[in-house]
């Protein structure tokens, strides 16, 4: 019915985590985006929107995080039609220096502030939607 995917807003000296997908994505290949990823399927599971980002964090930039913090939601629908619920979290850097782990999935690691990222006229409306809401997120807590 619906692909669960996760994202993680990763927050480090005044700069966000972003990366640049992989031309090789069949979603929104070479585009600015936080890191994370789909859910497996696991049957009855308890806390797999967490465990699934956690993984999906090693997996792309090999950093681990934790204190995870609910941000928001939303759906969108892809070129191939697949509908996706989308869910992001504010996440705490625990270990580790990003890098790109998965060359099938990230072409860049980089660190850029909300401006820069906002600013940038190919970052996806939803991107700079779910960075203002991370920011504010950051703020309260």
């Amino acid at each position: 019915m619906f692909v669960v995917n996760v994202e993680g807003a990763i927050y480090r000296n005044g700069k966000w985590l972003m990366i640049r997908r992989s031309e090789q994505e069949e979603h929104a290949a070479g585009c600015l985006s936080m890191v994370g990823g789909k859910c497996d399927l696991e049957g009855m599971s308890s806390d797999i929107l967490e465990r699934s980002l956690k993984r999906e964090i090693y997996e792309e930039v090999g950093i681990e995080v934790d204190d995870l913090i609910y941000v928001n939601s939303s759906s969108f629908v892809t070129g191939k039609g697949t509908h996706v619920i989308d869910i992001v979290f504010l996440c705490q850097e625990v270990t580790g220096e990003p890098y790109a782990k998965s060359e099938e999935e990230v072409g860049e690691v980089m660190w850029m502030t909300t401006h820069e990222i906002i600013s940038q006229k190919e970052t996806p409306a939803y991107l700079k939607e779910n960075i203002q809401l991370a920011e504010k997120k950051l703020a309260a807590n």
